[in-house]
């Protein structure tokens, strides 16, 4: 299991909401819901009187988390020897492009193309534009 978190990998901890903020009110509602067997439509409804991007923004950390766990459960068993192509089965072949490092779609080893992307999407996740920490204060309609 130490292979699992080792800080090396694409495994990242947890980020958290900082407990007494409303954000971690609707993370622990949202939890509450998910993991008490309702229906999925009701746990994502839009709890009367929130804000509909402070809502959104919680699952999308929490989504982020929860992939985090689960390719850090696999990525010792996918290497660059055995997962040499980022793909979705033997139709689909994942392509890597940022616009910078690179500039054309890029057939990359699967753990590659994972360790961009989770980077990327961190990157975003603590973007102040795009998910800032205080509860109602998104800009010009983002996210």
């Amino acid at each position: 299991l130490k292979q699992v978190f080792h800080k090396d990998k694409t495994f990242r901890p947890k980020r958290k909401f900082e407990p007494g903020t409303q954000r971690f009110e609707l993370h622990k509602r949202a939890q509450a819901s998910l993991n008490s067997g309702v229906d999925l439509k009701a746990a994502v409804q839009l709890p009367s009187g929130e804000d509909q991007n402070d809502w959104v923004a919680v699952h999308v950390v929490d989504f982020f988390n929860r992939i985090n766990l689960i390719y850090g459960t696999i990525c010792e068993f996918c290497t660059e020897r055995t997962c040499p192509v980022m793909s979705g089965g033997p139709k689909y072949e994942y392509r890597w492009q940022d616009d910078l490092k690179y500039k054309k779609p890029t057939a990359l080893p699967a753990p590659q193309y994972m360790n961009l992307l989770m980077d990327w999407i961190e990157v975003q996740i603590n973007n102040e534009d795009i998910f800032p920490t205080r509860v109602g204060k998104y800009k010009g309609g983002v996210l």
